[in-house]
C-alpha cells in the first residue's frame, strides 16, 4: 500500500548511490548560455513519462525544433515510439514517424541517458491511495532514479498535478543529495500540465503555461524554455503558487459540476428540464459560466485533484468542507444512474434488475477519448452486475478498459458478441439504457421520452 510522502520521510531515505556523496566547487553555471540554448532550440530536452500528458508534450517540443528524448518504463511504448508509431488515438503515428526520422524524437528506458538533457520534464502519475490520500510514489521513485544522473546546468521541471510543497519538500531534498544545489548548480521549477485529451482546439503548443521556480534563475530558465514551446508563459512568485494554480483550476470545475448535478436533481423533481435552464442561463454575457450535469466524474484530474488539497490542508488545521461536499455529490452520481436504470426496468418493462441484460454505450471518461481511468461507466457497470444484471458495453475507443477495472460483461471477453451496438439491442431487456451515452458523446438522450438525461462534464485538465 502506497502512502503520501512527507518531507520527514524523504529526509530519512537511505543513500543508495555513490554519486549522492559527491560535492562540487565548480564555477557558477552560465545561466545566460542555457537560456540562449532554449531560445535557439539547440538545447536537448528529456521528458519522463510518455502517457496522455508526456507524449503530446514531447511531440510539441520536438515540433518546435528541439531534440527530445522521452523516457518510460514501459518497453512497449519505447519500442513503438522508436518505430515511429503512436499508441494514443489523438496523436498520429505520421507525426511521430516524421519527428523520429528527422532525429527530433526518440525514446528510451535507460534513465542514465537523461544526463545529456539540458531540461528534464517529469510527467508522471499522481493518483490516490485506497484511502483517498495523495500517492506520490511515482514522483518519489522518478526523482530518486534521476538524482544519480543529475548534472550541473540542468533545468528540472515537475508537471504532474500535486499539492503545494511537493516540488520543494519532496523533490529538492532528494536531488540535492547529489551534492548539487538548487538555484546554484541545477534549477528546479514547476509548471502544471493542462492537457485536454481529444480537444482539437487546444494542445500543448497553444495553452498558456504557468511557471514557478525555486529562485529567479530557475524562473528565468523555465520561462525561456516554455516561451519557445507554448503560446504564452505566465510566471508566478513561487513553486507553491504554481502548484496551487492547477488545483484551483480543477477544484473550480469539480465544485461547479457538483452544483449543477444537484440542480439537476432539484429541477427534475420540479418537472423542469435542467438542460433548457442551462441553455437559457448561458445567454447572460457576464457573471455566468455553463457547467453540465453528468453520471459522475472521470479522468485522472477532476475526481482526484481536490483530495490533494484537502489532505494538505489538514497539515494546517484547515477544514475544506465545501470541497469535500462537492466530492460527495459527484461521487453519488453513478449510483443515481443505477437507481434510475432499475426504476426504468421495473416501470417501463416490468423487469427486475436481476437477470436483465443491459448494454452500456460508452466507457471512456469523456467523449472522443479512449481513456477509461476513473470512468463512472465502470462504477455503474459493476453496481448493476452486483445486483444480478448481465452487463455488456460498446465503445469503439477503449479497446481494453482492464487498465482501470474490467467488468465481467466486457464485450471483448465474449467474442461471439458483435461490435455494433445495434447487434445488442435485441438482447438488451426492456429499456434502452443509453443514458450512459453521455460518457462519450456529451449529452445522452433517453429515447423513451425524448428527455435529455445525463451529460458529461467537458474538458479535462
Amino acid at each position: 500500500m502506497r502512502a503520501a510522502v512527507s518531507a520527514a520521510m524523504v529526509a530519512a531515505l537511505p543513500l543508495s548511490d555513490e554519486g549522492f556523496s559527491r560535492r562540487v566547487s565548480n564555477p557558477e553555471v552560465d545561466v545566460d548560455a542555457l537560456a540562449a540554448r532554449f531560445d535557439d532550440r539547440s538545447a536537448k530536452i528529456g521528458v519522463i513519462g510518455l502517457g496522455y500528458v508526456g507524449l503530446p508534450l514531447a511531440r510539441t517540443i520536438a515540433e518546435r525544433g528541439f531534440t527530445v528524448l522521452g523516457f518510460d518504463l514501459d518497453p512497449v511504448k519505447v519500442a513503438r515510439l522508436n518505430a515511429g508509431q503512436s499508441y494514443i488515438r489523438h496523436i498520429s503515428s505520421e507525426s511521430i514517424a516524421a519527428l523520429h526520422e528527422a532525429g527530433r524524437l526518440a525514446a528510451t528506458g535507460d534513465v542514465s541517458r537523461l544526463a545529456d538533457a539540458d531540461a528534464i520534464l517529469l510527467c508522471v502519475p499522481t493518483p490516490l491511495t485506497r484511502q483517498r490520500e495523495p500517492d506520490l510514489s511515482f514522483v518519489l521513485r522518478t526523482t530518486e532514479s534521476l538524482a544519480p544522473h543529475l548534472r550541473r546546468g540542468q533545468l528540472i521541471v515537475l508537471e504532474s498535478t500535486t499539492y503545494p510543497g511537493t516540488t520543494r519538500e519532496i523533490m529538492q531534498p532528494i536531488l540535492e543529495r547529489s551534492g548539487l544545489r538548487s538555484e546554484r548548480d541545477f534549477f528546479l521549477a514547476y509548471s502544471p500540465e493542462r492537457e485536454d485529451p481529444g480537444n482539437p482546439e487546444f494542445g500543448a503548443g497553444n495553452i498558456p503555461k504557468v511557471v514557478g521556480g525555486d529562485g529567479p534563475n530557475a524562473l528565468r530558465l523555465a520561462r525561456a524554455f516554455y516561451d519557445a514551446v507554448a503560446g504564452r508563459t505566465v510566471p508566478v512568485s513561487s513553486l507553491e503558487t504554481a502548484e496551487a494554480v492547477k488545483l484551483t483550476e480543477n477544484i473550480f470545475r469539480a465544485v461547479n459540476i457538483a452544483l449543477v448535478n444537484e440542480l439537476k436533481i432539484v429541477f427534475e423533481a420540479m418537472g423542469i428540464d435542467v438542460w433548457e435552464v442551462i441553455e437559457a442561463a448561458k445567454t447572460k454575457p457576464f457573471g455566468y459560466m455553463p457547467f453540465y450535469p453528468g453520471p459522475g466524474l472521470g479522468g485522472h484530474c477532476i475526481p482526484i485533484d481536490p483530495f490533494y488539497l484537502t489532505w494538505k490542508a489538514r497539515e494546517f488545521s484547515v477544514s475544506t468542507r465545501f470541497i469535500e461536499l462537492a466530492g460527495e455529490v459527484n461521487t453519488a452520481m453513478p449510483q443515481r444512474v443505477v437507481d434510475k436504470t432499475i426504476a426504468a426496468l421495473s416501470e417501463r418493462a416490468g423487469l427486475a434488475v436481476k437477470g436483465a441484460r443491459v448494454l452500456v454505450i460508452g466507457v471512456g471518461y469523456k467523449k472522443n477519448v479512449e481513456d477509461p481511468r476513473e470512468s463512472p461507466a465502470l462504477t455503474i457497470m459493476e453496481s448493476l452486475e452486483r445486483r444480478g444484471a448481465v452487463v455488456a458495453f460498446h465503445d469503439p475507443l477503449p479497446r481494453d478498459p482492464s487498465a482501470a477495472r474490467r467488468p465481467r460483461g466486457h464485450v471483448e471477453d465474449r467474442q461471439d458478441e458483435a461490435e455494433d451496438p445495434d447487434d445488442h439491442q435485441d438482447q438488451a431487456h426492456g429499456v434502452n439504457v443509453d443514458a450512459f451515452d453521455g460518457l462519450r458523446h456529451g449529452v445522452a438522450q433517453d429515447r423513451s421520452n425524448g428527455d435529455q438525461e445525463y451529460g458529461c462534464p467537458k474538458g479535462h485538465g
